[in-house]
């Protein structure tokens, strides 16, 4: 057994450790008869070759990892417990605390969401407050009011949601206080600021540029800011499969890296500059953005697909993802449960790298043609060809979750996403360039903007033409089994094809 393979199934067994420290709680007398069993497996190897010692020691090596997993798990959750801020909960008297807005505030209509540290602690409060005073990222704040345990509302589990951002209090419009915008810097919060800045010039030129739908539509797809869409065209994209579009979205970013790769081979870069050009514009992005943490796993998902398909090795580069997925985990284990985005991403990356590829052996346009013409046309049709398929590809292995998470599925999703999925990537670059031009020049940000118009105009027509009663099909508490027997049949399957396929090779 190959070493990249011992380690595909350690990390394996970290993230099943993980998992069953946070859907039920182990004892440690079975956490200490795990580390038993595995360190008796391990001191197998030892033993006469008869044993077959170093199978058994695999397997000794994998309890251990398992433990690991469980450990961590329950570390994270004694964590929770003992959050200093989080003991002061729902008490009825007032609470006065000071800290620092440690990220951008959130900006809606009647109110606005900050996220503050408070002094002296590691415990992150989630405040929402009245659009006045106005606070900035790093201002220091006084906030004044009562702390509550987020709750389960409307069927969404806001505590869960925030567990994996580690907030565990909130506090709903307190008295705020900017006690100073003196700010203190360290060289991330520094380049932090400055990406905020460059944002916000971003923003207010995009918001000159376009107008109603169309400005809200380029300002969610380049800065992942939806908050000025109508909630109207919300449902449309919602109804469409296309609600991905407009969020930072594991899904989309990793989708986007991916047809970023096929668009520039299309246009005719060698593979490497592709490589590089689509590496400099997946992470230009995600700093554009601010660096939200559901951008940045979604990026390193990202980069690891890119280089799955520069190096185009499926098994190593499947552990690859693997291998990262428990790096982040350790570091946060409940991103496993409760963040969708970082499902999305992981289970899209695995899709390309195992179905992209049986898709290409199967539905490959190939010619005898001496015609240099005809050869080229058949080149671009391919690169065509796998904008498509990878676009199926990264649903193939996300379909469970969007539906166990949300509770329907749209039907029209895999057409929509066809449709407008190839121009998201010159919106991108044409959005960029009329927000980063129309900063200095009205005029030039003008030229720029024309081609955008004309592919917002079509994802809105496209949205308005497929917005139906009957595109969403509801599944109402959808069992967790039936996730997990369409996984254990899709990897049976890619398992499958796979050997069929070196057969066939």
């Amino acid at each position: 057994m190959s070493s990249s393979k011992k380690l595909f199934y350690f990390c394996l067994s970290v993230i099943l450790g993980i998992f069953a420290s946070l859907i039920i709680k182990i004892p440690h007398i079975f956490l200490w008869g795990i580390l038993i069993l595995g360190v008796s497996f391990v001191f197998t190897y030892f033993l006469p070759k008869r044993f077959e010692k170093i199978n058994f020691a695999i397997i000794g090596f994998c309890f251990l990892f398992f433990a690991l997993g469980i450990s961590r798990g329950q570390v994270s959750l004694l964590e929770i417990e003992g959050d200093l801020v989080r003991k002061l909960n729902n008490r009825e008297d007032v609470v006065v605390l000071t800290g620092v807005v440690v990220e951008e505030p959130d900006i809606r209509q009647n109110h606005q969401n900050l996220r503050v540290k408070i002094d002296k602690t590691k415990s992150i409060v989630l405040v929402s407050a009245n659009s006045r005073p106005i606070v900035s990222y790093l201002d220091k704040v006084r906030i004044t009011g009562k702390l509550k345990t987020p709750e389960v509302f409307d069927g969404f589990n806001y505590k869960n949601y925030l567990i994996k951002e580690k907030i565990y209090s909130v506090m709903g419009f307190p008295k705020v206080e900017v006690i100073s915008k003196e700010h203190e810097y360290n060289i991330f919060s520094y380049l932090y600021e400055k990406i905020l800045f460059i944002k916000d010039k971003f923003s207010k030129s995009i918001n000159s540029r376009f107008e109603g739908e169309s400005g809200a539509l380029v300002k969610g797809i380049i800065l992942g800011d939806n908050k000025s869409m109508s909630q109207e065209t919300k449902d449309k994209f919602s109804s469409a499969g296309l609600s991905h579009l407009t969020a930072i979205s594991g899904l989309n970013i990793v989708i986007l890296s991916s047809i970023l790769m096929s668009l520039m081979l299309f246009l005719g870069f060698w593979r490497q500059q592709s490589l590089y050009l689509s590496f400099v514009i997946l992470w230009f992005y995600t700093a554009l953005v601010g660096f939200p943490a559901s951008g940045v796993r979604a990026a390193i998902m990202a980069s690891i697909l890119l280089l799955a398909e520069f190096f185009g090795r499926q098994n190593t580069s499947s552990r690859t993802v693997v291998l990262s997925a428990t790096v982040m985990l350790l570091l946060n284990p409940f991103l496993l449960i409760y963040d969708v985005g970082f499902q999305l991403s992981f289970l899209a990356v695995l899709g390309i790298i195992h179905f992209n590829p049986l898709l290409d052996i199967l539905f490959k346009f190939t010619t005898k043609s001496e015609s240099r013409i005809i050869d080229i046309f058949y080149k671009k049709l391919n690169n065509l060809r796998e904008i498509i398929f990878v676009t199926i590809s990264a649903q193939i292995l996300t379909i469970p979750i969007i539906i166990y998470n949300f509770g329907s599925l749209s039907l029209i999703s895999p057409i929509t996403n066809l449709l407008i999925l190839p121009f998201i990537p010159p919106l991108m670059l044409f959005g960029f360039l009329s927000a980063f031009f129309g900063i200095f020049s009205s005029f030039i940000g003008w030229v720029f903007s024309l081609p955008c118009q004309i592919i917002v105009f079509y994802i809105l027509k496209v949205a308005d033409i497929f917005y139906k009663s009957w595109a969403r099909l509801p599944f109402e508490n959808m069992p967790f089994a039936w996730v997990l027997i369409y996984y254990l049949l899709a990897g049976g399957l890619i398992f499958w094809l796979n050997r069929k396929l070196k057969k066939i090779i």
